[in-house]
């Protein structure tokens, strides 16, 4: 007796969800002007200058602000980028990030 094979696929269940979003978060410290914290908000995070000074001010005040929510590989790019202008002007701006 020969077997029968059957026509129907079983289906696999995949479970799709949004990817993480991640926040970029710039904390504040004695040496990094408030001028060039401005500069990054502006050049890194494309933030308008109203937007930027805003931050800055909540940084200077509050001692961390969150300069925006991105994927992963953005959010580590843009930490990268500022850091990396941050040194070559000789601040200690210090950036990180956590998941939303």
């Amino acid at each position: 007796m020969a077997k029968e094979q059957s026509s129907v696929k079983q289906r696999e269940r995949t479970h799709l969800r949004e990817p993480r979003k991640y926040k970029v978060i710039l904390h504040n410290d004695d040496f990094t002007t408030m001028d060039f914290v401005t500069f990054i908000l502006v050049d890194v995070f494309q933030k308008t200058y109203d937007e930027a000074e805003a931050l800055m001010m909540q940084v200077h005040r509050k001692g961390k602000a969150v300069a925006g929510i991105y994927s992963y590989d953005i959010a580590l790019s843009k930490i990268d980028k500022a850091t990396e202008q941050a040194r070559a002007h000789d601040f200690p701006l210090r950036l990180t990030y956590e998941v939303e």
